[in-house]
């Protein structure tokens, strides 16, 4: 028996096996969660669509995830950068028990800005993140009364992804 489905998605022109998402993976594991890691590397390389390939595509897979997991049981959105942004948008159409968003961007030039289910969130987020202030991060998570961890890190918060596993665990701990 598990407690419910996680799928962790990995920021751009990353994959399924970056080392913060695997830590996530293994940390809901050990909670008795099950998970998956979808593969966006193809949609990533799509640089004729945009600069951060096919942003709309990579929404459409997690979507069509998001909704098969849901019909098992509780499902848990979780991404980094990218990850974070495509996360948020599917939680308005699968709700799903909680989000987990690392180095969200807020804003990603004409997309719509981040949004995202009322549901428990909680974000990690860099404070010396080079590509999206921390600023902005805390304007967005105030309102929706999200738990924020602020570390000292950049963009790719490599020097915390044991952080990064232990306050995604404490999430998955809360649900």
């Amino acid at each position: 028996m598990t407690s419910g489905h996680c799928i962790l998605s990995h920021g751009f022109e990353s994959g399924p096996n970056a080392t913060k998402v695997k830590a996530l993976a293994d940390a809901a594991q050990r909670l008795g969660w099950t998970h998956e890691r979808p593969d966006y590397t193809d949609l990533d390389a799509k640089r004729e669509v945009s600069d951060l390939g096919d942003v709309y595509a990579r929404i459409d897979r997690l979507l069509g995830l998001a909704r098969a997991a849901a019909e098992r049981g509780p499902v848990v959105l979780a991404g980094s950068s990218l990850g974070a942004y495509i996360s948020g948008a599917v939680s308005l159409h699968v709700r799903p028990a909680a989000l987990f968003l690392m180095a969200p961007p807020i804003q990603m030039g004409p997309a719509p800005r981040l949004q995202a289910a009322d549901v428990p969130i909680s974000v990690l987020h860099g404070w010396d993140d080079e590509l999206i202030p921390a600023a902005e991060v805390v304007a967005w998570t105030q309102p929706r009364r999200a738990r924020l961890l602020l570390v000292d890190d950049n963009h790719r918060l490599e020097r915390n992804v044991d952080a990064s596993a232990d306050a995604f665990a404490r999430l998955l701990q809360s649900l």
